[in-house]
């Protein structure tokens, strides 16, 4: 538990929050009014809160990049004072820390520990997992390389993920190959993995991977690197104190702008599909990042908008506990107890109206310990 005192970066709070209404506030109500309506006009609505099957890219699919590109935002701010120090074990455990429990949230989100079955342990399946990953690999750059060398890395991993993706060919897997069942990416997921990838299970002594589980991890963890590097690379320039906050915003929108066009670009010879991260999804969901960090930074920093974004900041100020409380725990019951007769007069808007309720206790939650400055963190 930390109570904070210190200048923030506001807008970052509140991007961060952004994210995490979106996830935790309004998808399952979103959907909830999609089942609920069943009208052909509801489908472009519902198209911005669903991940595509497999290339593409969706309004949705940057809730996952956006975290770890916020990862990589605050590094400049958080980890400054310890790139002086002569001694880097204090900032080892640090990070160690970090990693270790953002890994086991990661279980916990996915029932793999919550479940209490030794069969359905699943090491690397979570998006808190695939932060933890990235900001492994960024802060041991942030801490001991220029930011030249951050973004040389950062090139050659994008181009070695490619590499291997294009040209590196196994068990009839690869080689240019970017089908759900043949991407190189997938055979080393199963081949590491194992009985240990989500979804898969023993079956007289075999294993059986699930047919409809197409996220890559491994390989993947390369560009994890990359995306939070990129947010890195973001809060380099906020932090810098030479800059006007303008230049800061100017330049925010046009790498932003930049790394769409070249991602989108790039995705006529490796195409852009987040389940497997590849290279051109991580420019492209940077590059929108970028776009978002900026106009946020627009509004709340530069314009002084914050005090009308309070409650976005309660979301954002206490994100691993939105998070955990909207992947491990269901307050529907609460709803259904108290609300049960109400069922037969909305019909099939119940469901809208309880999901409703989900979403409102886990911000009353949320508000409670902002109001007393309590903010948990990893």
């Amino acid at each position: 538990m930390e109570k904070l005192n210190y200048k923030r970066l506001e807008s970052l709070d509140v991007l961060r929050g952004f994210d995490l209404f979106c996830l935790v506030g309004l998808e399952s109500v979103m959907h909830a009014v999609g089942r609920a309506t069943d009208a052909e006009w509801m489908q472009p609505v519902m198209w911005c809160f669903s991940h595509v099957e497999w290339e593409g890219f969706s309004s949705w699919d940057l809730v996952m990049p956006l975290f770890l590109f916020m990862a990589g935002v605050s590094m400049p701010f958080a980890l400054s004072r310890y790139r002086q120090m002569a001694d880097p074990r204090a900032v080892y455990r640090r990070i160690a820390k970090r990693v270790l429990l953002l890994w086991i949230f990661g279980m916990m989100c996915q029932g793999n520990l919550l479940g209490l079955d030794p069969d359905r342990i699943y090491l690397y399946s979570n998006t808190l997992q695939s932060i933890a990953m990235g900001y492994l690999i960024a802060a041991l750059l942030f801490l001991h390389t220029k930011i030249k060398t951050q973004a040389g890395v950062a090139v050659v991993l994008l181009l070695a993920y490619w590499g291997a993706m294009a040209w590196i060919r196994i068990d009839g897997y690869g080689g240019g190959n970017y089908t759900p069942d043949g991407n190189l990416a997938e055979w080393i997921d199963r081949a590491v993995l194992g009985r240990f990838r989500d979804g898969a299970t023993v079956q007289d002594g075999i294993v059986v991977f699930a047919e409809s589980y197409r996220y890559t991890w491994i390989l993947s963890s390369l560009n994890f690197g990359v995306t939070v590097l990129t947010g890195l690379f973001a809060g380099h320039i906020l932090k810098n104190k030479e800059w006007a906050s303008r230049r800061k915003v100017k330049a925010l929108l046009t790498i932003g702008a930049a790394m769409v066009i070249v991602g989108w670009a790039w995705d006529f010879t490796l195409p852009v599909i987040k389940k497997i991260w590849t290279s051109s999804m991580v420019l492209v969901s940077s590059g929108y990042c970028f776009l978002l960090m900026g106009l946020f930074y627009y509004l709340i920093d530069h314009k002084g908008w914050w005090k009308r974004t309070t409650w976005l900041r309660v979301y954002g100020m206490n994100s691993i506990v939105a998070y955990m409380l909207a992947m491990c725990v269901s307050f529907r019951s609460i709803g259904q107890s108290l609300f049960f007769g109400l069922e037969q007069y909305l019909g099939s808007y119940y469901g809208v109206w309880i999901e409703l309720c989900n979403a409102l206790v886990i911000y009353l939650i949320l508000w409670m310990m902002y109001k007393r400055q309590i903010f948990l963190k990893v």
